[in-house]
């Protein structure tokens, strides 16, 4: 049976993509900053997939080590899924006006902790001939004013992305845009607005699922590229050359 560890799987994207992959019979690994809100998810889960739910923050080097932990006791880990984010500062502020203390905390959380995380995950990663896949965004490729420091996070996460691929050609690694969603993320970043028009997280979760079926070569993907009606994936402009 096939193993998962989800970060940020308490709500959004995270929560719903464990509900998918819970369903397939995978047994599911979760993280999430709040415990309750965590337990709650966990318990919507089939019986039997969920192997343990770890409570805490993805940027806490001594949560990671607790899930290094958790992890070390399976075959191996066929799916790290890098979804925990953080806007930061919200309303989101123009460059010029940014706080560099919370900035450094989006760096921490969107970019440090996923290469930690992934670090030290590389063992059993490499037993399963597993797949990462961190959770981009448009932000990383396009000029929204107030974005800036959200999407030079997410950019930087797509270029380590790409070069985990070519430095670990026995893995799958994966950076998806997943596309406008309504979540509580994106509600933070208008405050005050109805974002009722976005497509639910559920709408995503079978173009990862037919990413992971499909196995198409490392790269960036956009999630609209990958419903299940459409052609085989192909890699988005930006994506890596290397094949597994």
């Amino acid at each position: 049976m096939p193993y998962a560890l989800i970060t940020g799987a308490s709500a959004g994207l995270g929560r719903v993509l464990a509900a998918g992959l819970a369903g397939r019979g995978w047994q599911l690994v979760l993280d999430a900053r709040t415990e309750a809100r965590l337990a709650t998810a966990a318990a919507g889960l089939p019986a039997g997939s969920l192997v343990r739910a770890v409570a805490g923050d993805v940027a806490d080097p001594d949560h990671r080590a607790e899930l290094g932990r958790t992890v070390a006791g399976l075959p191996g880990l066929d799916l790290l899924v890098n979804n925990a984010s953080t806007l930061g500062e919200t309303p989101l502020p123009p460059l010029a006006e940014a706080s560099l203390t919370r900035l450094r905390q989006v760096y921490e959380v969107n970019v440090i902790a996923p290469l930690a995380l992934t670090q030290l995950l590389l063992g059993p990663l490499r037993r399963a001939g597993g797949t990462v896949l961190n959770v981009s965004s448009d932000a990383a490729v396009a000029d929204y004013p107030g974005w800036g420091g959200y999407g030079s996070a997410k950019a930087a996460l797509d270029q380590l992305t790409r070069t985990l691929a070519a430095e670990q050609p026995g893995l799958r690694c994966y950076s998806v845009d997943p596309g406008d969603m309504r979540t509580e993320l994106h509600q933070a970043a208008y405050p005050g607005e109805d974002i009722g028009d976005r497509p639910e997280p559920e709408s995503v979760v079978p173009a990862l699922l037919r990413l992971l079926d499909s196995a198409p070569p490392s790269g960036r993907y956009r999630a609209v590229d990958l419903d299940p009606g459409a052609p085989a994936p192909a890699r988005a402009e930006v994506a890596s050359e290397v094949a597994r």
